[in-house]
C-alpha cells in the first residue's frame, strides 16, 4: 500500500513557465493633463528656438541680400561669417568682453560670500529680529531700479574713494557695488531656504567636535550648499552679464562699459546694420551659455533639490 502524498495547503502552479505566473502590466491611458504639459512644452520650446535661429540666420546674411529681398525670405548669393568677423572688430567685443568679466566675476563671488554669510546666521543664530531681517532683505528686491535712479547718481557722483579726487561714479567698482547691493536679496532669501533644510543634528555633531561659527560656516555650510550656490551663481552671472541699465547710468567713459555696450555702439543714429548687430549679440550670448553647461549639473541640483525640501 503505497503512502499518500500529505496536503500541505500550498496552491501549487499549474505550469511551470515563470512568465505565466507573472501579473499582466497595463499600459495607462495618457491622461489630458499630461498631453496638455506637452504640447504646451513644444509650444514654448518652438517659442524660445525660432527667435534664435532666425537671429543666426540674419547673422549669417551678406547686408546686400537683406537690404534687397528684406529679412524674410530666401537666401540669395549664399550666406557668410563675415558679419561675426565685422561685429568683432567694429563692435569691440574682445575688449568689452574683458570688461565684463572684470565686473561679473567679483560681483558673484563677493554676493554669493555676502549671502551665505547673512543666510547663516539668519537661520542658525536664534535671535529676536531675524525674521524681520529676512523680510527686508527680501523687500529690496520689490524695489525698481529706476524709481532711485536720482539719488544713487547723486551719491555716486559725490562720494568719494580712499583715493584724492576719485568717487564711485564711473569706476569697476562702482558696477560692482551697485551690482551687489541689488542682488544681494534675492541671494539672502534663496540660501536661508536651503540653509533651514540642513538638519539640526549635522551642526550639534560639529559643535561637539570643538567646530566653531567660522567653521561651520566656511567648512560644513557652504559645502553643503553647493548645488544652491552653483544655481545663483549661473543666475548672477547671466544677470549682471546682461546688464545695460547701470553700465549706462553709471558710467559716462565708452571704453569701461560691459559688453552690452558694444552691442550700443552698433547702432547707428540714422542706419543700421542689423546683420551685424545680429551676429554680434550672438557672440555676446556664448559666455552665459558656457557657464550655464559647465554648472548644468549642479544648477539643475540646486533647482530640484530646493524644491523638495521645506
Amino acid at each position: 500500500m503505497s503512502a499518500a502524498t500529505p496536503d500541505v495547503g500550498l496552491d501549487v502552479p499549474r505550469t511551470l513557465d515563470p512568465l505565466a505566473s507573472a501579473p499582466e502590466t497595463r499600459r495607462r491611458p495618457t491622461s489630458f493633463g499630461t498631453v496638455a504639459a506637452t504640447a504646451f512644452m513644444i509650444v514654448m520650446t518652438v517659442l524660445w528656438i525660432v527667435p534664435i535661429l532666425f537671429a543666426l540666420y540674419v547673422a549669417l546674411r551678406p547686408i546686400s541680400s537683406t537690404a534687397t529681398y528684406g529679412y524674410v525670405s530666401l537666401p540669395h548669393g549664399g550666406l557668410t561669417f563675415s558679419n561675426f568677423t565685422d561685429a568683432f572688430t567694429q563692435g569691440q567685443i574682445g575688449h568689452y568682453f574683458v570688461n565684463t568679466v572684470i565686473i561679473t566675476v567679483p560681483t558673484v563671488i563677493v554676493a554669493l560670500v555676502l549671502a551665505s554669510a547673512v543666510a547663516f546666521v539668519l537661520t542658525r543664530l536664534h535671535f529676536r529680529g531675524a525674521i524681520f531681517l529676512l523680510i527686508l532683505f527680501t523687500a529690496g528686491n520689490l524695489l525698481p531700479q529706476q524709481a532711485i535712479i536720482t539719488p544713487l547718481y547723486w551719491l555716486f557722483t559725490q562720494l568719494e574713494l580712499p583715493i584724492p579726487g576719485a568717487v564711485l561714479y564711473n569706476t569697476y567698482l562702482g558696477l560692482i557695488v551697485i551690482n551687489v547691493t541689488f542682488q544681494l536679496g534675492f541671494c539672502v532669501f534663496v540660501l536661508s531656504n536651503y540653509m533651514r533644510s540642513i538638519p539640526d543634528e549635522i551642526y550639534e555633531a560639529a559643535r561637539v567636535d570643538g567646530a566653531d561659527l567660522w567653521t561651520q560656516w566656511w567648512r560644513l555650510t557652504l559645502p553643503l550648499c553647493r548645488p544652491a550656490l552653483a544655481a545663483l551663481a549661473t543666475l548672477l552671472t547671466t544677470w549682471v552679464y546682461n546688464d545695460f541699465f547701470w553700465a549706462t547710468v553709471l558710467m559716462s567713459s565708452g571704453d569701461k562699459r560691459p559688453i552690452t555696450s558694444a552691442l550700443n555702439n552698433l547702432q547707428g543714429q540714422f542706419v543700421s546694420n542689423q546683420n551685424t548687430i545680429a551676429a554680434a549679440a550672438l557672440l555676446a550670448a556664448i559666455p552665459t551659455l558656457v557657464v550655464y553647461f559647465v554648472l548644468q549639473k549642479q544648477f539643475i541640483a540646486g533647482l530640484s533639490l530646493g524644491s523638495a525640501k521645506g
